[in-house]
């Protein structure tokens, strides 16, 4: 049922060794899930009978992180085996170890048997445990029933699960995506009306769940889904506010475009940069403060650099984002009006720049789907390759029209890009 040869050679000498030291061992959770489907794991967990500090005992390349729930990760190179031990169904008060406030987890280091363990888990296709003893797959939740099913189902009482932690709606929408399971209808009903449980979320935290969700491959898919069941509009709550304005013609293209080139890329495993992503996502609401601010007679490249820093300050209310990410970002756009100026010198500075490339490639994307002059994008894709004779020839002459208002050419292209109602 599960070939071996798709483990990771670490992960089975600490489900060897453990044995050998006579505990119980286990692959449990996505590794399980993914081997059954054929996938080859990216990480692989363990777990055990076994403390932590059990653990430490039996591998001298071991550490001992986390507070909530203390784990043993076990390194083999640049690999890492996570091994926990079982957890427990311990009541709110027992051992003062389980904590909880307004139905959500803070703090839980109670251990228990693989059956406790299993009914704690988020959903049944996680909560499939590989057996090294007899390599056998030990179910207690249905959960095979399910995976043959393709049918992504909590355990538990759906609302209580989501009310424990708020992030299981999208690691919901995350796994059904990423495995194309559909979300049992008991567990897919709560998710809109307990969407606004995510302001409760820490901001660090949901950044890193974004990050999980349109950097997996499934971008577009996932967009969509997060959007069907409300999600979205509490992690990027004004990209969510220009979608629903009509008047404004959010240009669903570019987005989608966007996502779809992640997608492309991630397939074709080329790195895919964060701050990019973001910047698509959040775009359209820098665009419109800055072309308000414009029209209002203010200096071009200060408007568009106002308008990042009031975007980017509500944003990280949300998603916390790191300033490796942050900063480029706010390059990115502030880069976008520059490229409108091609005469002089200034093309010269603007090819020097160190982000000149992703905002070209954000530009192209823009001139792609209609947001910006196609000309404009094919002038700089000549002038980045030109000879330095060429170059110089180039911005002598700069490219005309390139400096003309693009209001009214906005305003006429936003009437047809409101007609765009999916992807």
């Amino acid at each position: 049922m599960i070939s071996r040869s798709l483990i990771s050679d670490s992960a089975l000498k600490v489900l060897y060794r453990l044995k050998k030291a006579g505990f119980q061992a286990y692959l449990v959770g996505g590794c399980v899930r993914d081997l059954l489907l054929g996938r080859e794991p990216k990480d692989f967990d363990v777990v055990t009978d076994a403390h932590p500090e059990q653990v430490r005992t039996v591998f001298r390349n071991c550490r001992l992180i986390g507070r909530r729930f203390r784990l043993a990760h076990v390194h083999f190179g640049e690999e890492i085996v996570e091994v926990a031990t079982f957890r427990g169904l311990a009541g709110e008060e027992e051992n003062g170890e389980r904590v909880l406030e307004n139905g959500r987890i803070l703090r839980d280091n109670v251990y228990g048997s693989i059956e406790e363990d299993a009914f704690r888990r988020d959903f049944t296709v996680n909560a499939l445990y590989y057996n090294i003893a007899d390599f056998s797959v030990v179910d207690y939740v249905g959960g095979m029933d399910d995976h043959k099913a393709s049918t992504l189902r909590l355990i538990g009482d759906p609302e209580q699960r989501y009310r424990e932690d708020p992030v299981r709606m999208l690691r919901a929408v995350r796994f059904a995506v990423k495995l194309g399971f559909g979300i049992h209808p008991e567990c897919a009903e709560p998710i809109p009306k307990l969407a606004p449980l995510l302001q409760e979320i820490p901001a660090a935290r949901l950044y890193d769940e974004v990050v999980k969700l349109f950097l997996g491959g499934y971008a577009v898919q996932t967009f969509e889904q997060l959007r069907h069941y409300g999600l979205f509009a509490f992690l990027f709550p004004e990209t969510e506010r220009s979608l629903a304005s009509e008047h404004q013609g959010f240009p669903l293209t570019f987005l989608a475009k966007a996502l779809e080139r992640t997608d492309q890329r991630v397939q074709e495993n080329k790195p895919v940069a964060p701050y990019f992503l973001f910047a698509a996502l959040l775009w359209e609401p820098v665009r419109v403060r800055a072309q308000a601010r414009i029209e209002a007679g203010e200096n071009e490249i200060l408007a568009y650099q106002e308008a990042s820093g009031e975007v980017i300050g509500r944003q990280i209310r949300r998603t916390a984002l790191p300033r490796s990410v942050g900063l480029p970002i706010r390059e990115v756009w502030a880069l976008q009006p520059r490229f409108e100026r091609t005469q002089g010198s200034r093309p010269f500075r603007l090819l020097s720049h160190p982000r000149f490339r992703a905002a070209f490639d954000f530009l192209a994307l823009r001139a792609e789907t209609g947001e910006a002059e196609p000309s404009l994008a094919e002038w700089w894709a000549r002038f980045q390759n030109a000879s330095e004779a060429e170059q110089k020839s180039m911005a002598r002459t700069g490219k005309r029209e390139a400096n003309r208002p693009r209001s009214r050419k906005r305003r006429t292209r936003s009437k047809a890009a409101g007609n765009v109602t999916a992807i």
